[in-house]
C-alpha cells in the first residue's frame, strides 16, 4: 500500500535553488535512507513530507489518516515533566480515554435504573476504539524501548526530565518517537547520542517493526543493516536506489562511470563538429558547415556527473617523529564527583598506533581522553606524555572554535605570516570560498564548525591526533573524507567514535571500557565486537545458571538432620518388635543396628528347603528361634502357606536384583507398620486376614533376607541346628514351618 508519492518537488530560495526535480514513492514496510552533504536540502524535504511546509513546484501526496511519528535534530520532549511521560508522549490522548473509560464504567455502575442506551453506546464506542489503537499493549511498548535505550522504566516513571544530559534527552525523545502510535517514522540523525550497543538495539528493533521507515543519518554501519531504498540527494536533485546501503555504494559508482563515459563521449563529438565548423565555415563546405552548426545547437548538452566536488580535502602530517612511546598510564583511576570510572589501570599508547576507545554512554571515554591529556586531574595513578609528542585534539563540544571570532580570523591567529590569498585557500579546502571566510563561527551549523575544527588540527603538525566522537556533525562524503586522511596519516591515533565502520576501517588496536575497567585488545574492531559478544553470551549465561540454582537452593527441602535419620530407623525397628509382640513370637528382623548398603546387596538366602536359615547380624539373632507350630503367627503365616518361600509355593530362591539393591529396607518398613496395626486385634486374625497379611509377607521376607545379607557371609549351619529349626508343615500341605 502506497503511504505517500512526491512528484517533481522543487524548493527555491529568491534565486537559489536548493533542490529540484525530485520524485518518490514511499510504500508500507519500505525503510529508505535520506543521503545527502550538509546543506542539500534532507531537513527541508522532511518538512515537506510531514506538511509543515509546502513545496515550490511539484506535489506531495499522502494516504487519508496517516500517523507520522518524527523526530528532529532538536528533541523536542513536549514538556512533559517525568522521563517516562515524555516516552509516552504519543500515547497522551489514548491515556486520557483510558481514564475516561474507568469514569464511564464507574457510571455505568452506579446508574442503576437511569442507565441510558446513549451511555452504553459511548461506553461500547470508546472501548472499541481504547482496543483498535493498541491501548493495552501501550504502556508494556514505552517500557520496552526506554529499556532498550539504556532507561530504567520503573525509575523513569519519577525521574525528572531536568536531570537528563543532552545526550539522555536525545535518547528520550528517540524513545517517545518509536514507542508512538506510526503508519511512517522520519528519523534525523538518531544515532548521533548512541553507544554501539544501544545503536545495534536500534538497528534489530527497527528491522522487526511494520512502519515505513524515512531515515536521515551519516552512520554508515547503521544505514547498511536498515535501509532498503536510497535517495540521495545531490547536485541539486535527488537519485532513487532501490537496495540497501553497500549496494548504493557500487551502483552509484557505476551510474557515475556510465554518465562520464557518456559525457566523455559526447564531449569529443561535440569537439569534432565545431572543428569542422570552424574550419569549413567560409570555405568551399559552407553550407554544410552551417547545417551541421544548426543541429548542434539542438543537441541537448550533457554534465559532468558530480563526483566528490564540495567534500572538504583534509590530510593530516606529523611533523616530528617522536619516541617510539607517546603516551604511558601506569595504575592509572579516574573519578566524577566521588563515581569511580575507571580502576587502576596502565597502558602503553606507541608510534603509529591507531586506537579505538569504545564503551557505552556515561562509560568515561570523553573524561578519559582529558585526565590522558592532562586537562583533569587523576583520582591516582600517573600519565607521562613523552616530552617528543604534539597532540591535535578534536573537542565533542568543538570548544577550540571561537563563536566570537570570524573563520578568517580563526586560522590568521595559528598563521600570522600566510597571506590572504593562503588562508583562503586553506579554508576553501573545506567548503568555505568567497565572503563566507568572513562569517562568525557562532552562526554556522554543527557540520560547518566541525569543518573547521578539522581545519584547525590541520596546522597543528601533531604526531599523536586524538579525536572525541569527530563524525557527529559530518555528511557521509566528509566522514569518508576524514577517514582517508587519518588512514594516511602516519602519527599515533586515539579516537573515540560509535561510527563502526571508521572503528573498522581505522582502529588497529582497541581499549574497551566494561564495569569501570579498561581492557586493552590487541586486534581490529570486528574481532573484538565478536569476542566481546562471546563473553557477554557467555556472562548472560553464567547469570542465568547461577540464578537457576539460586532458585532451586531455594525451592529444596532442607538437608536431612543426622538425628531425625537415627530417630526415625528407631521407629523402624520398634514397629518391627511389634509385630512380633503383637504375635507373640520372638522379633523378626531384630538387629542391634540399621541395615547397610552393603548389608542389602550382600546375596544370601532367606529359606531354602523350606528352613529358616537367618544369620547373625552383629549380635542381632535374625530369624524365628523357636518354629512356628502352633499357628501362633496366623496373619503372616497364612500369606506364606501361599507362597512358599520369597520365590513361591516350596521352592525357596535368591533374592531379586531389586531385592538385593536399595529400597528394601524402607519397603518392609512400610510394611510391618501394617502388618503390626493388624495383628494388634486378636479379632482380626481370622483367616479372612489372608489379604492383609499377603500385603506384607514379600516385604517381611524381604526384610529377613537383607538381614541375612550379613557382612559374616552365610550362616553356620551348627548355628542353626542350636537354635532348633527343623523342617516343619502347619497342616500337612507341604509349605514349609
Amino acid at each position: 500500500m502506497t503511504l505517500l508519492s512526491a512528484s517533481s518537488l522543487a524548493v527555491i530560495f529568491g534565486a537559489d535553488t536548493l533542490f529540484s526535480d525530485i520524485t518518490f514513492t514511499v510504500m508500507e514496510g519500505d525503510r529508505w535512507g535520506i543521503i545527502g552533504r550538509n546543506g542539500s536540502g534532507k531537513t527541508t524535504l522532511m518538512d515537506i513530507v510531514t506538511g509543515k511546509r509546502a513545496p515550490d513546484r511539484g506535489s506531495m501526496a499522502r494516504i487519508s489518516g496517516i500517523r507520522v511519528a518524527v523526530m528532529d535534530q532538536y528533541r523536542d520532549l513536549g514538556g512533559e515533566k517525568t522521563v517516562w511521560d515524555a516516552a509516552a508522549l504519543g500515547f497522551k490522548e489514548l491515556f486520557a480515554l483510558e481514564r475516561d473509560l474507568a469514569v464511564q464504567a464507574d457510571a455505568l455502575g452506579t446508574a442503576g435504573d437511569a442507565l441510558t442506551q446513549a451511555q452504553l453506546d459511548k461506553y461500547s464506542h470508546d472501548l472499541e476504539r481504547f482496543e483498535r489503537e493498541g491501548g493495552y499493549a501501550a504502556a508494556a511498548r514505552v517500557d520496552a524501548v526506554l529499556a532498550g535505550l539504556g532507561f530504567d522504566p520503573e525509575v523513569s516513571r519519577t525521574r525528572d526530565v531536568a536531570s537528563l544530559s543532552g545526550g539522555e534527552r536525545g535518547r528520550l525523545a528517540l524513545a517517545g518517537q518509536l514507542a508512538a502510535p506510526a503508519d511512517l517514522l522520519i528519523l534525523d540523525e538518531p544515532t548521533n547520542h548512541l553507544d554501539i550497543a544501544t545503536a545495534r538495539w536500534l538497528e534489530e528493533y527497527l528491522k522487526s517493526i511494520d512502519e515505513a521507515v524515512l531515515l536521515i543519518s551519516h552512520d554508515r554501519a547503521f544505514l547498511d543493516a536498515v535501509v532498503d531504498h536510497v535517495l540521495h540527494l545531490e547536485a541539486k536533485s535527488a537519485s532513487v536506489y532501490e537496495c540497501g546501503y553497500s549496494e548504493f555504494i557500487e551502483q552509484r559508482a557505476e551510474r557515475r562511470s556510465a554518465a562520464m563515459r557518456a559525457f566523455r563521449k559526447q564531449d569529443s563529438k561535440i569537439a569534432a563538429e565545431e572543428d569542422f565548423i570552424r574550419r569549413n565555415i567560409a570555405g568551399g563546405n559552407s553550407s554544410q558547415a552551417k547545417g551541421r552548426r544548426k543541429r548542434l545547437e539542438r543537441v541537448p548538452r550533457l554534465t559532468p556527473p558530480p563526483g566528490e566536488e564540495g567534500a572538504m580535502s583534509v590530510s593530516f602530517t606529523a611533523g616530528d617523529r617522536g619516541g617510539d612511546q607517546v603516551l604511558a598510564a601506569e595504575k592509572l583511576e579516574v573519578a566524577v564527583e566521588g563515581r569511580t570510572l575507571l580502576r587502576p589501570w596502565s597502558g602503553i599508547l606507541r608510534r603509529g598506533d591507531r586506537v579505538g576507545l569504545v564503551g557505552p554512554n556515561g562509560a568515561g571515554k570523553s573524561t578519559l581522553l582529558k585526565t590522558l591529556l592532562g586537562e583533569r586531574p587523576a583520582e591516582g595513578g600517573a600519565v607521562r606524555i613523552m616530552p617528543a609528542t604534539r597532540v591535535a585534539y578534536y573537542r565533542q563540544d568543538l570548544g577550540d572554535v571561537d563563536p566570537q571570532k570570524s573563520l578568517y580570523d580563526l586560522i590568521a591567529d595559528r598563521r600570522a605570516m600566510w597571506t590572504r590569498g593562503q588562508i583562503q585557500g586553506h579554508l576553501g579546502r573545506f567548503d568555505f570560498s568567497g565572503d563566507s571566510v568572513l562569517r562568525r563561527a557562532g552562526s554556522l551549523s554543527g557540520g560547518e564548525r566541525a569543518r573547521v575544527a578539522l581545519a584547525l588540527m590541520m596546522l597543528a603538525d601533531a604526531n599523536l591526533l586524538v579525536f572525541d566522537e569527530p563524525t557527529n556533525h559530518l555528511d557521509v562524503e566528509s566522514i569518508e573524507a576524514l577517514e582517508d586522511a587519518i588512514s594516511g596519516y602516519d602519527g599515533s591515533v586515539l579516537l573515540v567514535s560509535h561510527d563502526r565502520a571508521l572503528l573498522q576501517q581505522l582502529a588497529t588496536r582497541i581499549w574497551a571500557f566494561e564495569d569501570g575497567m579498561l581492557y586493552d585488545y590487541p586486534g581490529r574492531f570486528d574481532e573484538w565486537e565478536a569476542d566481546s559478544g562471546s563473553r557477554r553470551t557467555a556472562r548472560l549465561a553464567a547469570e542465568a545458571e547461577t540464578k537457576r540454582r539460586a532458585a532451586a537452593r531455594h525451592s529444596a527441602p532442607p538437608p536431612k538432620d543426622a538425628s531425625a535419620d537415627e530417630a526415625k530407623r528407631r521407629r523402624a525397628r520398634e514397629r518391627r518388635v511389634g509385630v512380633a509382640e503383637a504375635v507373640g513370637q520372638p522379633h523378626w528382623c531384630r538387629s542391634d543396628r540399621p541395615l547397610t548398603a552393603r548389608d542389602q546387596s550382600h546375596e544370601g538366602r532367606v529359606i531354602a528347603g523350606g528352613r529358616n536359615v537367618g544369620p547373625e547380624l552383629d549380635g542381632g539373632l535374625i530369624g524365628h528361634p523357636e518354629g512356628v507350630e502352633g499357628g501362633r503367627l496366623d496373619p503372616l503365616v497364612a500369606a506364606i502357606e501361599d507362597v512358599g518361600a520369597v520365590g513361591g509355593p516350596g521352592r525357596g530362591r535368591e533374592g531379586s536384583e531389586e531385592e538385593r539393591s536399595g529400597g528394601g529396607e524402607q519397603r518392609a518398613e512400610r510394611v510391618h507398620g501394617e502388618c503390626a496395626e493388624s495383628a494388634r486385634d486378636p479379632a482380626e486374625r481370622t483367616p479372612s486376614v489372608t489379604n492383609a497379611a499377603s500385603a506384607v509377607t514379600n516385604a517381611a521376607f524381604e526384610c529377613a533376607w537383607l538381614a541375612s545379607a550379613s557382612p559374616h557371609g552365610t550362616p553356620k549351619a551348627s548355628q542353626n541346628k542350636a537354635q532348633g529349626l527343623d523342617r516343619g508343615t502347619r497342616d500337612g500341605s507341604g509349605s514349609p514351618w
